[in-house]
């Protein structure tokens, strides 16, 4: 199990709850043509909030991964044009959490916190979106 967030370019997502949940469903089938452990797939907001992030939750796979990192922030990510998910140990969701939502605002893109009791869909904007 795990504790799973995804952030994504707010510019490209629909900004209704039913609709965003559909085209999370898409991204999430990872049928883009590239690994999914690279973040130079990513927009550039996406690549700048993976760069400080992969700082203190660093991946567990890919080219910035270090086989001998065992600690418990080290981070299944699956990184898309448009999406960043990250599926977090528990023993550090919590922390995670506050990572991941102040790098989102930091760098301009979009929070879902899909682990939550009510998931929330958070833009740059400020509009809140509850997933159903």
């Amino acid at each position: 199990m795990s504790y799973d967030m995804m952030v994504f370019e707010a510019s490209v997502a629909p900004r209704d709850a039913a609709a965003f949940i559909a085209w999370f469903e898409k991204q999430a089938e990872w049928g883009e043509n590239h690994e999914y452990d690279d973040p130079t797939v990513s927009s550039p907001a996406l690549q700048g909030w993976f760069a400080e992030m992969a700082q203190d939750f660093p991946p567990m796979n890919g080219p910035l991964s270090n086989d001998d990192d065992d600690r418990a922030e080290v981070t299944d990510y699956s990184i898309g044009r448009q999406v960043i998910y990250g599926a977090f140990a528990y023993s550090v969701a919590e922390r995670a959490h506050g990572r991941v939502q102040d790098l989102a605002e930091k760098h301009g893109v979009g929070f879902f916190d899909l682990s939550a009791d009510e998931p929330a869909i958070v833009f740059p904007d400020g509009l809140v979106l509850i997933a159903e």
